[in-house]
């Protein structure tokens, strides 16, 4: 397991229509560190967002997607995505205020 500090946990907020859709839930959508684990992203939320408290955190990994440029083969880069619910006392993450 990678010693990560919280500041490397997670990397960009993930802003599609249906993460936008859930957040009157208090789901947010990070892209996170592909070794870190629920703990850490737990932490690491409370830690960068003031007045947030984590009630749960699903997380998914995905595989690269393969791609093709003429007659090139690779892969996208594999990443881990996390889900985090927010208790219904906690403030909201202004990150994604306004969007």
């Amino acid at each position: 397991m990678a010693d990560l500090k919280y500041y490397d946990v997670i990397l960009k907020p993930v802003i599609t229509e249906n993460s936008m859709s859930v957040l009157d839930e208090k789901k947010y959508t990070f892209i996170v560190h592909p070794e870190a684990t629920k703990a850490q992203v737990k932490d690491a939320v409370e830690k960068m967002f003031a007045g947030a408290k984590v009630a749960a955190v699903n997380t998914m990994n995905y595989d690269g997607k393969p791609k093709r440029r003429g007659v090139h083969f690779g892969k996208t880069p594999k990443f881990k995505k996390a889900v985090v619910k927010l208790t219904a006392d906690s403030k909201d993450i202004e990150i994604f205020q306004g969007m």
